[in-house]
């Protein structure tokens, strides 16, 4: 059997295995072992087995993942999205639908403490969900609103699917990082519009909340001050060259600390869970990328990923038509796969394609990562909406996807002035001090 036919059949498996419940870490590292040992023989089989591993849990380039995610666990336990919601309700709470853009804006400065699209939607339905109900919400707006906010904590840095694109493309962390900034708070205002022209058709939605005292609403904006301090540092840091994303992960994890012990948040038994969950969901990523990289070194064995791409290149079509179709793919998978599975899988067929035909693989990972957060909220799988659904019984799971309808088109708006304005995410990159 030649290796492009066995590409095809471990293609097959893998999506057999994916379909009788095995996790995509296990099953990819299980096709890509056995695919490799039917191309090169079982010793360089094992040889790939001794060295992948390792050099996954080793690479300099991925402990900035660990060390962003226990920034988010900590900014979690320190109440950043407490604090930055009941600021953004005292500034934005009188106006029609302003609860549910206090809550955007509170799901965006947290996104840049946590970068978790999960812990978001996770975090923002016990914060945001009760005042919404308060003020009768309409479930629809509200819960909707929680569910696509929550995708800004892919985009906005810190970002673990950035990290996860910088190891298949060979890109910068940093820049990748910068990338994201401009798209997230234009997603983040695309989000307040989609909001408010809602609510002008219908004033039902979202109801008007009780205006704030001026005094109150710039009393409200100290407790934000920390987390923004981070922000600024982290990302600050980052842009100007001061530090590398793996030491703004350790200082923004040792703010996010210092702020959970000045504002007596931190308990033992807190403190536990919040390391807890740090380490089990970098073991989770470490455990796909491991798979991921397995199954890589096989593709890069079939010879697949390069055929493909120069065939892609020889076809009739314009490259942004090209780029186009890739982006109906990612539109299409994000409805029935898990998203780290979706990017990590169809990274090593798509990176070559568009590295040929000579587009930024820093642009096109803005856009991979937009496609993310939109898999994140489409039905069938619509993670986060799953999460707020589990949370929320009372309230059934169609009303929560008849409101993220607004939010996916604003996503899609996104897309479009990307596609068109490659520089919206490109200026910070290029901009920055190193």
């Amino acid at each position: 059997m030649d290796p492009v036919t066995v590409g095809i059949v471990a293609f097959v498996v893998l999506f057999i295995l994916l379909a009788m419940g095995m996790p995509i870490g296990f099953a990819m590292g299980l096709v890509g072992f056995v695919g490799y040992a039917v191309i090169s023989g079982p010793t360089a089989a094992l040889g790939q087995l001794a060295i992948v591993p390792y050099g996954a849990v080793a690479s300099y380039t991925l402990s900035v993942l660990p060390l962003f995610i226990l920034m988010g666990e900590l900014a979690q336990m320190a109440g950043i999205s407490s604090a930055a919601f009941e600021a953004a309700h005292k500034w934005l709470g009188h106006l029609r639908g302003g609860l549910a853009m206090a809550t955007i804006g509170a799901c965006t400065v947290f996104a840049a403490c946590v970068g978790s699209s999960s812990a978001g939607s996770t975090v923002m339905t016990y914060v945001a969900w009760p005042q919404m109900k308060k003020y009768k919400y309409d479930p629809r707006l509200a819960l909707g609103v929680i569910a696509a906010g929550g995708t800004l904590g892919i985009l906005i840095p810190p970002s673990a699917p950035f990290v996860v694109y910088a190891l298949f493309a060979d890109e910068s962390v940093g820049k990748l990082f910068m990338a994201g900034i401009i798209p997230g708070l234009i997603l983040s205002t695309l989000f307040m519009i989609a909001i408010v022209v809602q609510t002008r058709l219908n004033p039902a939605l979202g109801p008007t909340a009780p205006p704030a005292s001026w005094r109150s609403k710039f009393s409200s904006l100290k407790s934000t001050g920390p987390a923004v301090l981070i922000i600024l540092l982290v990302l600050g840091g980052i842009w100007g060259g001061i530090f590398t994303p793996t030491e703004a992960g350790g200082i923004g994890a040792a703010g996010a600390f210092l702020i959970a012990l000045v504002g007596r948040q931190v308990t033992g038994r807190k403190l536990i869970f919040h390391l807890t969950s740090a380490v089990r969901t970098s073991a989770m990523i470490f455990t796909i990328l491991i798979g991921a990289l397995i199954f890589g070194y096989f593709l890069t064995a079939t010879n697949l990923p390069f055929l493909l791409a120069e065939y892609v290149k020889g076809l009739d079509i314009p490259p942004m038509g090209i780029i186009l179709v890739i982006l109906f793919i990612y539109a299409i998978l994000g409805c029935i796969m898990d998203t780290f599975a979706m990017i990590i899988l169809t990274l090593p067929i798509f990176i070559p394609i568009v590295k040929g035909l000579g587009f930024s693989l820093i642009w096109f990972g803005v856009l991979v990562t937009v496609m993310t957060e939109m898999a994140q909220i489409t039905p069938p799988i619509g993670f986060n909406v799953f999460i707020v659904s589990g949370m929320v019984p009372e309230i059934p799971m169609y009303t929560i996807f008849r409101g993220i309808g607004p939010f996916v088109l604003a996503l899609a708006v996104l897309i479009g002035c990307l596609l068109v304005f490659p520089d919206i995410a490109l200026f910070l990159p290029n901009a920055m001090g190193r």
